[in-house]
């Protein structure tokens, strides 16, 4: 079974003048704005680097949720954010990093098979694996 999500992006102007407009095949995304000033300075608007980390954080929390579901367990909640590095080198620039930081609360797991269960998830999720960058998952809070 192949799913396929799409979405576009249009760019008028070149270069740091340019303004460019994302958008999602949902519609959750409408022509919203991107460009030098979103993902080098403080513009308003979005960037690709801040669009994978929400991609991978929400597929990442999923996995784990669908997997600690897998393991027997029903309730709980969590929260995680990602951190996406961009690093300029000596052929341009390339994203090299995720951080993840998750914060838990799954009632009646212990410690040691969350970190099992959350490394899988880390490891197995799509976007993880699309990623050729570090992926780092920091479990900041816990209760079982």
């Amino acid at each position: 079974m192949a799913i396929t999500k799409t979405g576009s992006a249009k760019y008028e102007g070149l270069g740091k003048d340019g303004v460019g407009h994302v958008s999602t095949g949902s519609g959750a995304l409408n022509n919203q704005p991107y460009g030098f000033k979103t993902r080098f300075e403080d513009g308003v608007g979005t960037n690709p680097e801040e669009l994978v980390a929400a991609a991978h954080a929400s597929c990442f929390t999923m996995a784990l949720s669908f997997a600690l579901n897998r393991a027997g367990f029903t309730d709980g909640t969590l929260d995680t954010r990602a951190k996406v590095t961009l690093d300029k080198d000596d052929s341009g620039f390339r994203v090299t990093r995720s951080d993840l930081t998750l914060d838990a609360h799954v009632p009646g797991i212990d410690r040691a098979q969350f970190d099992d269960i959350a490394a899988e998830a880390k490891a197995n999720c799509p976007i993880s694996k699309l990623l050729n960058a570090e992926i780092s998952l920091d479990i900041a809070s816990f209760k079982g």
